[in-house]
């Protein structure tokens, strides 16, 4: 035979004050403090991003910036490598380029 319930018990379980006493919120602490700390967590995490990001995108530009120099001084060595610019930047020394084959000169031992 099912028991039947007092009214005023059943008032009370569905009364949302009900959920408001010390007891309730006193066993809810551990959860409200592991929101708080899922919240703190994922502020960090937001934060950390964007400074990875910003991080990211500044080495970025250096590299490019790298690239533009490297690329820049190479085509400058291999200009100046030349053989007609080797001529002209040795000139001014008295140095003169040779218009007859080099002689190999042999021991006489």
């Amino acid at each position: 035979m099912p028991e039947t319930e007092n009214p005023k018990e059943r008032d009370s379980r569905l009364n949302w004050k009900s959920w408001l006493n010390y007891q309730s919120i006193v066993r809810q602490v551990p959860f409200f403090l592991f929101l708080a700390f899922l919240a703190v967590l994922y502020i960090y995490n937001g934060h950390h991003a964007d400074k990875t990001i910003r991080n990211i995108n500044r080495e970025a530009k250096q590299v490019k910036e790298l690239q533009y120099e490297y690329k820049t001084v190479k085509s400058e060595v291999m200009f100046r490598s030349k053989q007609s610019e080797l001529v002209n930047a040795v000139e001014p020394m008295g140095l003169k380029e040779l218009t007859v084959s080099p002689v190999i000169l042999k021991d006489s031992l």
